[in-house]
C-alpha cells in the first residue's frame, strides 16, 4: 500500500466502523513515531459483541476491496480487538478498556487524519 492507497483504506475502515455505529473514531499518522505501523485507527463499541461486530464489518469491507488482515486478535473476548493490515492497525475497544490503556497517549505526537466518512445513509431503491 502506498500513501494514497493507505488513505483510501483508512477511509474505508472508518466508514465500516461508523456504519456499525462505532464511536470515538480516531485515525493517526504515526510514521516516524512507531516502528510497528504507519497508521492507527482507534474506535469503540458499546459492549463486547458490538466490538466483535464492528471488527467483522471492517474485515469484510476491506476484503471486498482486496485487503486481508495479516493478523486479527481479540475476536473471542471482544473487549479489545486488533486488526493488523501491516501499515494500518485497527484497535477496537470497549469504552472502559480504551480509557485504561490510553493508546492515544502512546502516539500523542502522531498527526490526526481527517477521515472522509459519509454520515448520510444511502437510500437503496428496490
Amino acid at each position: 500500500m502506498n500513501n494514497t492507497n493507505s488513505l483510501f483504506y483508512l477511509n474505508a475502515i472508518g466508514q465500516a466502523i461508523f456504519d456499525k455505529k462505532g464511536s470515538n473514531i480516531l485515525a493517526l499518522d504515526v510514521r516516524g513515531i512507531s516502528t510497528l505501523t504507519d497508521y492507527v485507527i482507534i474506535a469503540e463499541g458499546n459492549v463486547d459483541k458490538h466490538v466483535i461486530s464492528i471488527a467483522h464489518a471492517v474485515i469484510e469491507n476491506l476484503e471486498k476491496i482486496g485487503q486481508k488482515p495479516l493478523r486479527v486478535e481479540g475476536l473471542r473476548s471482544g473487549d479489545w480487538v486488533v486488526i493488523d493490515y501491516l501499515n494500518i492497525m485497527v484497535h477496537l475497544f470497549m469504552p472502559g478498556l480504551r480509557d485504561k490503556y490510553q493508546l492515544e497517549q502512546l502516539w500523542r505526537e502522531g498527526h490526526v487524519i481527517d477521515l472522509q466518512i459519509d454520515v448520510i445513509p444511502k437510500i437503496v431503491n428496490k
